[in-house]
């Protein structure tokens, strides 16, 4: 039998033309799904795959309606071989059940290795040329300027609790204080200059300084998948831990799913560059280290709560 599946990223979107073409090519039922392909799970793929009986073939409009990513879509549908159901895409006219199809599936497999394996070397080239610049991976040693900036400037709202600010710039209640008394202290914020005169003598001097820039702080979601590098590979499962713990902890992560891969984290910043190389350096590349450490690999996507045009 000839089972369909349809997905559409939002309730915007119409299933109409993919349901049109599985009927024409001959589908006994179709399942359906509303949801972005991040989503690690999908009630009408489970009730398609629940459907199937061995001998069966999951047919799809398009690829991209299964996976999200070559790997992704590779290790999906190693999951129907191993339980003797067929694959079938329209529109790229793909069929596992033929010589041909099987022959195309083996070729982007080899695909999907070769990915990971560029995955592996770009991370390993990040990580020799931030150890160059002198950056280690890991949580940073002392005060961090940029959040410690963060802190001091959400602080001045009163409507904001110690927790919210903890939270939101992530830092812990002990560090907030640290950075508070430090700028409490008699002195901090004293910024007279050496030619300004003794009291009593005079007026200090006045130095015009460029204003400082005000922190912000943008909120992501992120989609992380972690994966063993081979069957013969059993970390992926610590890797995220350790992600959790080491990079994602620091930005107030919330797991939306217990069990699932997807996160909200707010990223302090005060310009759209610093909010790049926060992201691409001290979240994607230390996350990638994670896990190559342990022979695995991320694939990860993120994008802003705040602005939808911005994902990264």
């Amino acid at each position: 039998m000839l089972v369909g599946y349809a997905r559409v990223s939002t309730t915007d979107q119409n299933l109409d033309l993919q349901k049109d073409a599985l009927l024409a090519a001959g589908c006994g039922r179709i399942f359906t799904d509303t949801a972005s392909g991040a989503k690690s799970q999908r009630p009408g793929l489970a009730d398609a795959l629940q459907c199937c009986r061995p001998g069966d073939t999951l047919v799809v409009w398009k690829l991209d309606r299964l996976g999200r990513s070559l790997p992704h879509l590779v290790e999906t549908v190693r999951g129907f071989v191993a339980r003797d159901i067929g694959f079938k895409s329209l529109q790229e006219s793909i069929d596992t059940t033929t010589s041909g199809g099987k022959l195309v599936f083996h070729i982007f497999a080899s695909l999907a290795e070769f990915e990971r394996d560029i995955i592996r070397d770009r991370t390993k080239a990040g990580l020799s040329a931030a150890r160059t610049r002198g950056r280690r991976g890991g949580r940073p040693a002392g005060v961090d300027e940029r959040k410690k900036k963060a802190a001091l400037a959400l602080k001045k709202d009163p409507g904001r609790s110690v927790k919210e600010i903890c939270g939101i710039v992530g830092i812990s209640r002990n560090t907030y204080y640290k950075y508070t008394r430090s700028e409490d202290k008699p002195g901090a914020g004293d910024h007279q200059t050496a030619s300004s005169t003794p009291e009593g003598r005079g007026k200090p001097a006045k130095k015009d300084n460029p204003p400082t820039p005000q922190p912000k702080v943008m909120k992501v979601r992120l989609w992380l998948r972690v994966e063993n590098n081979s069957q013969f590979v059993r970390g992926k499962g610590k890797v995220r831990e350790e992600i959790e713990r080491h990079v994602l902890s620091r930005f107030a992560m919330e797991k939306i799913d217990k069990k699932g891969w997807e996160y909200r984290l707010s990223i302090p910043y005060t310009s759209d560059e610093e909010l790049d190389r926060t992201i691409h350096e001290e979240i994607y590349t230390e996350a990638e280290r994670c896990a190559d450490f342990r022979h695995c690999f991320i694939e990860a996507d993120m994008s802003s709560l705040d602005d939808p045009e911005r994902s990264w």
